[in-house]
């Protein structure tokens, strides 16, 4: 499966905002976006220019898109699903990328970034509903539960992320359970929700062009 392999500090300052893309590390002092918050490139301090309706619409897109790490056939196949769902297309797409495995995950705190939660999911660490599932696309209801394997709880990674879990960082449609290393998906989350600075209507936008 493709996946970029880039730094992504430059992501961050190409769409000229923090996407938290190395957990715990973007919000200390080695943050390369605070260090130099300008585009990357030999010309990124000097480029000014008025963006046309397009180049909002791709900005917007390619936030999102970055923000959860996925290729462009990827988001492109999530766009297309959520376009089917009822409500407004925008929100369902966002409600889709937050139910991946991966992202809750994320959220939850058992991994440090989402790139690592990915990773675990991929190694096969995590159960959903007593089930090992090693797909990071999969797409989780509510009511389903997620717990790290016994054979991976003492992974050093799992142990230091949770560590790092503060008790007003929690995401409302989701819960936690440390002691069992277990959490649960307990709604769709509501757009306010959603911890991503991100104008989705552009996406929907630029693909019905």
């Amino acid at each position: 499966m493709a996946r970029y392999t880039g730094p992504v500090c430059k992501l961050c300052r190409r769409e000229g905002m923090k996407l938290n893309l190395k957990g715990e590390r973007c919000t200390t002092i080695k943050c390369s976006f605070d260090r130099r918050g300008y585009a990357p490139g030999q010309h990124g301090q000097n480029r000014r220019f008025k963006q046309s309706n397009f180049g909002i619409q791709l900005r917007e897109k390619q936030k999102i898109r970055r923000s959860y790490g996925l290729m462009e056939k990827q988001f492109r196949n999530t766009y297309k699903k959520a376009s089917a769902e009822k409500g407004v297309t925008g929100e369902q797409l966002l409600v889709h990328l937050e139910s991946r495995l991966d992202t809750i995950v994320y959220r939850l705190g058992l991994a440090p970034s989402l790139s690592s939660a990915r990773q675990l999911v991929n190694h096969g660490h995590f159960r959903v509903n007593g089930r090992k599932v090693d797909i990071p696309s999969y797409l989780m209801k509510p009511g389903d539960k997620v717990q790290v394997r016994e054979n991976s709880r003492k992974l050093d990674i799992i142990h230091q992320a949770m560590q790092r879990i503060r008790d007003d960082s929690s995401v409302p449609y989701l819960s936690l359970d440390k002691a069992k290393m277990e959490g649960e998906y307990i709604a769709f989350p509501k757009r306010e929700e959603i911890p991503v600075v991100a104008r989705e209507q552009y996406v929907v936008e630029l693909y019905s062009r």
